[in-house]
C-alpha cells in the first residue's frame, strides 16, 4: 500500500520527537486518524470527550514536559472548539500543533457543509497557519508549523483538507518553486551582553531593600534565583504561573503576589527600593511598587515583554537561568540582614493570618480549609492543577510549595474548565506522579465532569492510580459573586450565580472512580488521607461555604466601600456573608489607606 499524505504526517511528527496526540475524530480528519492506527503506536492517540479539552491538554502537556503539545480535531465545529486551548496556550507562551480537519479541497468557496475559513479563524491565536493544498506542499508546512511554535513558545496550526489526507504523498520533485525542508531545532543560549549584565548589577548593587518577583519563565531557574537572592539579601514573591519555581520554606519567600496573593508580597513591593523581576508577566500594576518608588532591572526570554509591566531601568533579554548565572558574580553579598528579617516577620504574620482564616467555623466547611489541610500532605512530587474561581484563591496563598512539586493553571487567559484536561495531560506527562485538581461545581458543571470518562477510559495504564479532583461544592459562581459585591457593590444576583447541587462524588462511582464526600470540617484532614491512599483516580468532594470571601489578604478602603454599597441595596445572603466577611476581610482592611 503506497503511503498517503496521513502517513507521511504521522512519520513526520514521530521523527520530531511527538510521543502522544490529544483529539477527537472526525469524517474531517479521518485520513490522519487511519494513519495513526496503520502506525500502531509510534504516537500515542488519547482520546478526549471535546475538543476544547484536548487543546487544554496540549498546553498542558507542553507545561509540565517542555515539549510541544499536539492536539487534532476535525473540521468545522470540531476545529472551532480548540480555540479557548489554544488561547490558553498562547497567552501562557506554550509550544503547541493544532492540526484539523477541512472539507475537500473540491468544495471549498462553496458554502459546503461544516465549510469554514480555518486559516482566518486561527489567524489571531496562532504565531503561524497554514492550509495544505497539494501533497508537495505538507513537509514543508508540517516542519514550518512545529519550528515556528517551538522557537516562538506559541501555537502553529495546520490545516489539512480531508481529501489531501488520503493522497499519495509525494515529496517535493528538484524543479522550480519547490523547497526541501527539513525536521528538528534546539533553543539557543540567550543571554544579554556583558555591558548590559553590568548595568543591572550596578542597580542591584546599589539596593538597601531589594525584592524580587519571578514567573513561569524561572521556572527551570531555582538554584539561580536562591544564589542570585542570597547574594543580594533579596526578599521573593511569585506571580501565580512561576508558584512552582521557589519552595515556600525558605523565609525569605512570600509567597504569591496580586489579588490571589500574601499580605507579605504586598508588603515586600511597597517597601523595597529596588525590584529584580525574572521571568514574568505579572499585569497588575497596583500590587507592584509605585512608579518612581523602586529602580527596577527586567529579565525575560521574549523581549516584547520588557519594560513592560514596570518602568525598570534595565531590560534583559535572556533566558533566566543563563543570566542569572552570568549576573551572580557581578552581584555584592549584602551585610545587613535587617531587610530579610523584616521580610521574614512579614511572612510569620501573613502565615498565621492565613491559618486563622483557614481554620475559621463555616457553613460547613471554609474551603480555604480544604487546601490548608492538602498542603503537607501531598508527597513531595505532586503536581497541582486549580480552575479560574474562587478555588484558584486557595490554590495561591494556602499550598505551600516543596522542591520538587509542579503546578500550573489556566494565567493569561484564566480559562475556566483547565483544570481536569491539566490533570489529565499531567499524568501522561508524568504517569509516576501523584496528580491534584482543585476545582470549583461551576468548572466541573461546565466541562469537567465529562473529562472524568476520559480519566476512566485510562486510568489503568497509569503506572501509579492516584489521580484527585478536588471538587469545592457550593451550589455558587462564587469569585463572580464577590467581584460583583466588592468590586461593582452590587448584591449577588441569584438567577446568574445560583448553581445545582450535583453528587459528584456518586457520578465518579458511576464511571468506576472512587468517590468520596466530606461536608464536616473535623474530618477534612482523614478524607484527603483516605483519597491519597486510593487504589483508583478519586473524586473528593467537598460541600462548602459560599461566604467565605476570596479576596485580597487586605482590601481597600474603595473596595469596603463598594461592600457596604452592597449591604444597602440588600443581598439575599446577608446574614451570612455579614458572618464571613467578620471573620475573613474587615479586619484586613489597611489603616489609613483611604485613595
Amino acid at each position: 500500500m503506497s503511503k498517503t499524505v496521513g502517513d507521511f504526517v504521522v512519520e513526520r511528527l514521530a521523527e520530531w520527537g511527538v510521543k502522544r496526540i490529544f483529539g477527537y475524530p472526525g469524517d474531517g480528519i479521518n485520513g490522519v486518524i487511519g494513519a495513526l492506527a496503520r502506525a500502531k503506536g509510534k504516537i500515542e492517540f488519547i482520546q478526549v470527550r471535546h475538543e476544547e479539552m484536548a487543546a487544554f491538554m496540549a498546553a498542558a502537556y507542553a507545561k509540565f514536559t517542555g515539549e510541544l503539545g499536539v492536539c487534532l480535531s476535525t473540521g468545522g465545529p470540531g476545529a472551532s472548539h480548540l480555540i479557548t486551548g489554544l488561547y490558553d496556550a498562547k497567552l501562557d507562551h506554550q509550544p503547541v500543533l493544532a492540526i484539523a480537519g477541512q472539507a475537500a479541497r473540491t468544495i471549498r468557496g462553496a458554502h459546503y457543509q461544516q465549510e469554514v475559513n480555518l486559516d482566518r479563524m486561527f489567524s489571531d491565536v496562532a504565531e503561524f497557519v497554514q492550509e495544505a493544498s497539494v501533497p508537495t506542499q505538507v513537509r514543508h508546512l508540517l516542519d514550518r508549523t512545529i519550528r515556528i511554535a517551538t522557537a516562538n513558545r506559541g501555537v502553529g496550526v495546520l490545516v489539512l483538507p480531508n481529501d489531501l489526507q488520503e493522497m499519495k504523498y509525494e515529496d517535493p520533485p528538484r524543479k522550480h518553486a519547490n523547497v526541501f525542508s527539513s525536521s528538528g531545532y534546539t533553543r539557543p543560549r540567550v543571554i544579554p551582553y556583558d555591558a548590559d549584565l553590568l548595568r543591572a548589577a550596578e542597580v542591584l548593587n546599589s539596593g538597601k531593600k531589594v525584592a524580587m518577583l519571578v514567573g513561569a519563565g524561572a521556572l527551570g531557574a531555582t538554584d539561580e534565583v536562591i544564589a542570585v537572592a542570597d547574594r543580594l539579601g533579596a526578599g521573593c514573591a511569585k506571580a501565580l504561573l512561576g508558584k512552582a519555581v521557589l519552595p515556600d520554606d525558605l523565609p525569605w519567600v512570600t509567597g504569591s503576589i496580586g489579588i490571589l496573593g500574601t499580605k507579605a508580597s504586598w508588603d515586600l513591593m511597597n517597601d523595597c527600593d529596588t525590584l529584580l523581576m525574572v521571568g514574568t508577566a505579572f499585569p497588575y500594576a497596583e500590587f507592584l511598587p509605585k512608579e518612581g518608588q523602586a529602580r527596577a532591572v527586567h529579565i525575560d526570554i521574549n523581549p516584547g515583554m520588557l519594560g513592560m509591566r514596570y518602568a525598570s531601568e534595565v531590560n534583559l533579554h535572556g533566558d533566566s537561568a543563563e543570566t542569572l548565572r552570568a549576573l551572580l558574580p557581578l552581584l555584592n553579598h549584602s551585610q545587613d540582614g535587617t531587610w530579610r528579617q523584616k521580610i521574614s516577620s512579614s511572612i510569620a504574620d501573613s502565615r498565621k493570618q492565613l491559618e486563622e482564616r483557614a481554620l475559621a467555623p463555616a457553613k460547613p466547611i471554609n474551603p480555604q480549609r480544604v487546601v490548608y489541610e492538602m498542603s503537607p500532605r501531598v508527597p513531595d512530587d505532586v503536581i497541582v492543577t486549580s480552575d479560574s474561581g474562587s478555588c484558584a484563591n486557595w490554590f495561591a496563598r494556602d499550598l505551600q510549595i516543596r522542591r520538587g512539586m509542579m503546578c500550573s493553571l489556566s494565567g493569561g487567559l484564566a480559562s475556566m474548565g483547565a483544570a481536569v484536561p491539566y490533570a489529565i495531560a499531567a499524568k501522561f506527562a508524568h504517569p509516576t506522579r501523584p496528580v491534584v485538581a482543585l476545582v470549583g461545581d461551576g468548572a466541573m458543571q461546565m466541562s469537567n465532569m465529562a473529562e472524568l470518562i476520559t480519566v476512566s477510559k485510562y486510568w489503568r495504564q497509569w503506572a501509579d492510580p492516584r489521580w484527585i479532583v478536588c471538587v469545592f461544592n457550593n451550589e455558587d459562581l462564587n469569585q463572580v459573586t464577590w467581584e460583583q459585591r466588592v468590586m461593582e457593590g452590587d448584591p449577588k444576583f441569584e438567577a446568574s450565580q445560583n448553581l445545582p447541587d450535583v453528587p459528584y462524588h456518586r457520578f465518579a462511582e458511576l464511571i468506576g472512580l472512587k468517590g468520596i464526600f466530606c461536608d464536616d470540617p473535623q474530618q477534612v484532614g482523614a478524607a484527603w488521607v483516605e483519597a491519597l491512599a486510593s487504589d483508583r483516580p478519586v473524586v473528593l468532594e467537598f460541600k462548602t461555604d459560599p461566604e467565605v470571601p476570596p479576596l485580597p489578604s487586605h482590601i481597600t478602603f474603595e473596595q469596603a466601600k463598594q461592600f457596604m454599597s452592597t449591604i444597602v441595596h440588600g443581598d439575599p445572603n446577608e446574614g451570612s456573608m455579614l458572618a464571613g466577611v467578620a471573620r475573613q476581610v474587615l479586619s484586613a482592611i489597611l489603616p489609613g489607606e483611604k485613595k
